[in-house]
């Protein structure tokens, strides 16, 4: 399966990961807590039992020594029932088995109501870890020689019974205790987390552009240190973008100064020379028409030659040296650059502009900077997009949130083609929009329509001293 199609990996709530992984921890601790009090149960049982053994081969020694002494045999031998009024235990038996083997006594006594009866697997685990068949041995001394044996065993099912008992009595404290301390380290992890948002917050202004975004003191260390490194970050992007965008402006000044000059240039040499050329042609076409009409058509297509390069330095002065913006307006400049584009195109691309709010405020060099990218777009959509139309719209945008500052919105929608790389289709064109608005502090977006076309989206803050004060009180 390729990488684009695999399936993305579940995301895991960091919360619930740290307080599962806490359960199991305490999961771990309490099955070890369990498997302790079966082995304490099973070995509580065996200790019981050579205990009750030892006591009752002790009883019986007395009890053949007794009977040594009466010679008239009044006292019954043997005789358990002493010892087992008062060891004898729920699941226990007690017998007396003579040297031939054969059981002469045997008291046993029933369960204990409160052992209920083991599930299945837990009885088969038991079987299979421990020995469930508890059984002490002890001898009868008699002069030095064993008469007989005491056997004390407790019953497998009983004593599985009360293992299960204990066991079942643990787990359902370990449960309500795991279930406690899930919620308690789930709540605890949460309160502590919880500075995570504003630094998730932070991120997002700072993935959108705005560099001013800095994290407030947070109280864990850790993600102290995540602050601080944050905000030392953003500090460090903000002059470097700041940087950044004066070195732009100052590279766009010096642009637009060699553009002045090359249109002085081109205006004083070139347009005297195709001037010159002009009358030249005209007075050649002239003295041919009465010395030799046969030089005639050739004089006048130089004329129409140097009226058509004319023509063509005239649209390239306009671009290298635009009107004055400052003078003019941003608006009227714009409507004039919209109107020259018509009277170009012959009818082939219908230009149009939409303008929206007041913007008679805006600096100088903003405005100009305005008319230069507006001038690149429309540009390559004439140029790249072979549009039918292409639409200029200039809004002042509603009034934004406290924190956020005013915007100019640019675009440039045409009809045209919209297939390919943008930035191969755009050259140069492109790059220098970019540069531009970058240094105004602003972003470009494309957005490709359907069935056909493009529009060319530019958002940029609008200076605070040339906000519209209806808009800054609405915004108030």
């Amino acid at each position: 399966m390729s990488q684009e199609h695999a399936m993305p990996t579940p995301r895991l709530d960091l919360k619930l990961r740290l307080a599962l992984r806490v359960a199991a921890m305490a999961a771990l601790c309490f099955t070890a807590a369990a498997a302790y009090v079966v082995f304490e149960t099973s070995r509580s049982a065996r200790a019981r039992a050579d205990w009750m053994a030892d006591l009752a081969a002790r009883d019986l020694s007395l009890q053949t020594g007794q009977n040594s002494w009466i010679k008239s045999g009044l006292v019954s031998f043997p005789d358990l029932q002493p010892i087992a009024a008062v060891v004898m235990a729920p699941g226990l038996c007690i017998a007396y088995r003579d040297r031939g083997g054969d059981l002469r006594q045997r008291l046993c006594s029933g369960a204990d109501p409160a052992d209920t009866a083991a599930p299945w697997l837990f009885a088969a685990l038991y079987r299979r870890l421990l020995d469930a068949d508890v059984q002490a041995v002890r001898p009868v001394p008699l002069r030095g020689e064993a008469k007989g044996e005491v056997v004390v065993s407790t019953d497998p099912q009983s004593l599985i019974g009360q293992s299960w008992r204990e066991t079942s009595r643990l787990v359902a404290v370990m449960a309500g205790t795991l279930l406690g301390l899930c919620v308690l380290v789930y709540a605890a992890l949460a309160s502590a987390l919880r500075p995570t948002r504003t630094i998730r917050a932070g991120l997002e202004r700072l993935a959108a552009g705005d560099l001013s975004a800095r994290l407030p003191p947070l109280d864990l260390a850790e993600l102290s240190a995540v602050g601080d490194v944050f905000n030392h970050l953003a500090g460090s992007l903000e002059t470097t973008l700041a940087e950044r965008n004066a070195l732009t402006r100052r590279l766009i000044e010096v642009q637009d100064e060699e553009r002045r000059h090359l249109a002085r240039e081109l205006h004083d040499e070139f347009g005297q020379c195709l001037a010159a050329i002009g009358a030249v042609a005209a007075s050649a076409a002239q003295t041919a028409h009465d010395s030799c009409p046969a030089l005639v058509p050739e004089c006048r297509s130089i004329a129409r030659t140097a009226a058509h390069m004319m023509e063509v330095l005239r649209g390239a002065l306009l671009r290298l040296r635009p009107p004055d913006v400052e003078e003019l307006g941003l608006a009227a400049s714009l409507e004039g650059l919209v109107a020259g584009w018509n009277s170009r195109a012959g009818g082939r691309t219908r230009f149009s502009i939409e303008l929206e709010g007041r913007f008679d405020r805006l600096p100088g060099e903003f405005a100009a900077s305005l008319y230069r990218i507006a001038q690149e777009a429309i540009t390559n959509a004439a140029k790249h997009a072979q549009a039918s139309n292409v639409v200029v719209r200039l809004r002042m945008q509603e009034p934004p949130p406290p924190d956020r500052p005013h915007c100019i919105e640019l675009a440039v929608a045409d009809d045209g083609k919209a297939d390919g790389d943008l930035s191969m289709k755009a050259g140069l064109g492109l790059l220098g929009m970019r540069e531009r608005i970058g240094a105004l502090g602003g972003r470009l977006d494309f957005e490709v329509l359907h069935p056909g076309g493009l529009v060319l989206r530019a958002q940029i803050p609008v200076p605070p001293a040339a906000v519209d004060p209806d808009l800054a009180m609405a915004a108030a």
